[in-house]
């Protein structure tokens, strides 16, 4: 057995007993701690998006204490500024020699899980805070750029029902995220276990599983997994399809997208997909993993026409629609 084989199969151990200690506190949600783990061992962020009290948070700190990672949760609210994430100078007295200096106090921007809390309820200065750290890792305040600690990534909710005093985030943001993943109503039987839990004694408390050090390493590892031709290619053709300007562009895209999605869709999707074939026990990617994943990464980078807003057709409905209609290519022979 090949050390990557076997990297391969601890790395699939390891997400078991992280899914064991996340049941704890979770109910349900499968799909979604899926694509949450899968954004954070491709090296990515997620945006979650659903409705109130589908445990959003608790999700997000259900995985901070899973991992052995230093977590910050910020409250997006109208008032936040950015030094109020990124940190600020402050004059400090030196006690040697009695002179007054510049220190850098750092913000909760210097963690390595990063909850940010509804980021749509602040002002863009402010969610423009968050743009150099996730894509860069780093925060440059004055003359001085400072890294974040290693592994860094940021999980942000988001409200879709109440817009009201709500600031939407730019699509250069937006896309910056790997997922953006779609929070559902639980099960008749999944909300009956939710009620048994909340109300009665207390659950037990999760412990640690994976380091810093096993997330690094899962994401080296992830990046050997190999793609075949055809894989990349239908990622190539699927992602195009997308745009309006390509000259084979279907009647119904023309309609529907106002602008389609850019190369980090087809990177995202990528990446993602092979950390989803470690997962499925597999060391190379498929067809499968495409498909299963092209919605969390396509669903924030395709803008939709008014008329496909006045239709009721969502940016997942033309999703599904490429998945059926882009030709998959021949399959080649993965060495």
């Amino acid at each position: 057995m090949s050390t990557d084989t076997q990297a391969a199969e601890q790395f699939r151990h390891s997400y078991q007993k992280l899914r064991t200690e996340l049941a704890k506190r979770i109910v349900g949600q499968e799909d979604t701690v899926e694509q949450v783990f899968i954004a954070m061992a491709a090296g990515g962020h997620a945006l979650l998006e659903g409705v109130p009290g589908l445990a959003k948070t608790l999700l997000v700190k259900s995985f901070a204490d899973a991992l052995d990672l230093s977590y910050r949760r910020i409250q997006f609210t109208p008032d936040l500024m950015p030094a109020d994430i990124t940190g600020t100078e402050i004059i400090q007295e030196d006690e040697q020699t009695g002179r007054r200096k510049l220190v850098f106090m750092r913000g909760p921007i210097f963690s390595q899980i990063i909850l940010a809390d509804e980021i749509n309820r602040t002002p863009p200065k402010t969610q423009a805070a968050l743009l150099e750290a996730m894509q860069e890792r780093s925060v440059t305040i004055g003359q001085e750029t400072c890294m974040l600690p290693q592994p860094f990534f940021v999980l942000a909710t988001q409200n879709p029902i109440e817009q009201e005093g709500t600031y939407p985030l730019p699509e250069a943001q937006k896309d910056r995220f790997l997922f953006l993943i779609k929070v559902g109503y639980p099960s008749r039987d999944a909300e009956r276990e939710i009620l048994a839990r909340t109300t009665g004694a207390p659950t037990e408390d999760i412990k640690p599983v994976l380091s810093a050090a096993d997330l690094q390493d899962a994401q080296a590892l992830a990046r050997r997994v190999p793609v075949p031709d055809h894989v990349t290619d239908f990622v190539l053709d699927l992602v195009r399809a997308t745009r309006t300007t390509e000259p084979d562009v279907s009647s119904f895209v023309k309609q529907m997208v106002g602008w389609g999605a850019g190369p980090r869709a087809s990177q995202h999707l990528i990446l993602s997909s092979k950390v989803r074939a470690l997962l499925q026990g597999r060391t190379h990617v498929t067809l499968d993993d495409i498909e299963a994943l092209a919605r969390p990464v396509m669903r924030h980078r395709i803008v939709p026409t008014f008329h496909a807003e006045a239709e009721g057709i969502t940016v997942d409905h033309i999703v599904d629609h490429l998945l059926k209609t882009v030709k998959k290519p021949q399959v080649s022979k993965v060495l």
